[in-house]
């Protein structure tokens, strides 16, 4: 049942306000206080009130937006200054930054923005115009799509709404606010995908129609990394987002290496696979494994850092396929073979992530363990195919190799593989060759620790050798001997290196 109500704004016309649901619920640290410094000036905007409007809960940490009217920038500031931290950091874009109890607030003043230059996109080229004298409705006509222009009156918890953002979240619909303004921040596209994976929304056609003249490379690396990462990390099945990548026009824009694997095709018989329409694409196989990593990221409680290298090695684990993918006359037919596509892929994906400046996140050497993931993915199951042949050599060197990420290794093999079976994501543990490879580890003791060199420059320095690249010649020949097995203590590597000098 729908409660209309009305709040005077400082030009004397009215906010239409409506309450269809319960938002009593709704409750945030400091509320309260908000309540008694503004009275009911002040809202809650964007998308917190939609994830509370789709989950009836309100996520812990999550950032909480605040709209005062009728209000200066420096009348908020110094109401809120005796009682908190106030950063003028964010005053270009009419916000306050107010910190009370640890918890930090972005509080704006209602704002419109004018793109400067026509021929130019991008969120540093708009003309920002914020105050008092600018309305709350105009204010959430500027935000990208329906269901984020709403707002609730704190006082009240009444519900300003006049884009009808309320029916798009009730219909799990994606619609642009202002279409004439869409394409003035190029990051709307990519905001789509994102919000259609994570909340299972799907997309207006009147976006897709738009998206093919938005102007993406205008970008910074930097905010579509960030766009990629929330997508990867956020939306419980990502390859929901990733496909709307490719409709959106964005994997064709940004990622277009990426983007040939959806013109790619694989051998039906070794890749049963297959999207809707019955095509057997690299891409489609990706999206699987994409899915199916995703799943593995949360039933074994992987960490942000570790969850991100494992997605972008699924999703680039093939990327090579496009450059090497041919028919081949073999088993008495043609077959489509990809050789060499590892390492092809593995060079490719070092170019991609150069190109998007990825390099280390919180210290995880996130660039690096991608590009090993890609570069060994087929050597796992390689070493199934022959265990019957392999002993501790072969582990000890996959586990060196991968720098003590073999874990990532072993679930971007296993999810490479379930993307073949008929229902891939029914499944709630790993199957008998990831067990096996643990297996194998056991048996040989072999870790982070127990593959360390046992020789290092120091140990040779007392026998005559100076420290150069005739040291770094023989310290790489002894640890490849160790790993071969041909020693297990630093006395008996060091009696070879004897007779190694004495050759």
């Amino acid at each position: 049942m729908k409660i209309p109500g009305k709040a005077k704004m400082n030009d004397g016309r009215n906010i239409e306000t409506t309450k269809i649901i319960d938002t009593s619920s709704i409750q945030f640290p400091s509320m309260d206080f908000f309540i008694r410094i503004f009275a009911d000036k002040i809202f809650l905007v964007g998308g917190t009130i939609r994830d509370y409007l789709l989950y009836n809960t309100m996520e812990e940490n999550k950032d909480i937006d605040l709209i005062v009217i009728d209000h200066s920038y420096e009348e908020i500031e110094n109401k809120l200054k005796p009682f908190g931290k106030t950063n003028t950091v964010g005053k270009s874009f009419a916000v306050v930054k107010f910190s009370m109890d640890q918890v930090t607030f972005d509080i704006s003043v209602p704002r419109t923005d004018k793109i400067k230059d026509q021929a130019l996109h991008g969120h540093k080229n708009f003309i920002i115009d914020y105050g008092p004298h600018i309305t709350l409705e105009e204010d959430l006509q500027r935000r990208d799509f329906t269901c984020n222009s709403i707002a609730m009156r704190l006082i009240d918890r009444s519900i300003v709404d006049p884009f009808d953002g309320l029916t798009a979240i009730r219909e799990k619909k994606i619609i642009m606010t202002g279409p004439q303004t869409f394409a003035d921040d190029p990051l709307r596209v990519l905001r789509a995908a994102r919000f259609a994976s994570v909340h299972q929304f799907t997309i207006d056609e009147s976006i897709y129609i738009c998206a093919k003249d938005v102007p993406l490379h205008e970008l910074s690396k930097e905010r579509i990394v960030d766009e990629l990462f929330r997508l990867l990390l956020e939306s419980p099945q990502p390859s929901i987002g990733l496909n709307q990548y490719f409709k959106l026009t964005i994997l064709e824009k940004l990622f277009p290496t990426l983007y040939l694997s959806t013109l790619t095709i694989q051998d039906s018989l070794f890749h049963p696979e297959k999207d809707e329409y019955g095509h057997h694409t690299v891409w489609h196989h990706t999206l699987l494994v994409l899915d199916i990593a995703r799943k593995c990221c949360r039933l074994f409680n992987l960490d942000e850092e570790q969850s991100l290298a494992l997605l972008l090695g699924a999703l680039f684990h093939d990327l090579g396929k496009a450059t090497t993918t041919r028919w081949e006359f073999k088993r008495g037919r043609m077959t489509i073979t990809s050789t060499y596509h590892d390492t092809r892929g593995a060079d490719m994906t070092l170019e991609l992530l150069t190109d998007l400046k990825i390099e280390t996140r919180k210290n995880f050497p996130l660039k690096q363990t991608v590009f090993n993931l890609v570069k060994n993915h087929l050597r796992l199951y390689e070493l199934y195919r022959n265990r019957d042949e392999i002993g501790f050599k072969a582990i000890s060197r996959l586990v060196k190799d991968m720098e003590d990420q073999d874990f990532l290794l072993m679930l971007l093999d296993f999810a490479d593989r379930q993307s073949r079976e008929p229902s891939p994501l029914d499944f709630n543990s790993l199957d008998d060759i990831a067990n096996w490879f643990v297996q194998q580890k056991q048996i040989y003791n072999i870790n982070k620790e127990t593959i360390k060199p046992l020789i290092l420059g120091r140990d040779l320095i007392p026998l005559g050798v100076s420290p150069g690249l005739q040291m770094g010649q023989y310290l790489k020949q002894l640890y490849e001997l160790q790993l071969d097995g041909a020693f297990e203590t630093k006395e008996e590597g060091l009696s070879i290196f004897a007779n190694i000098r004495n050759q």
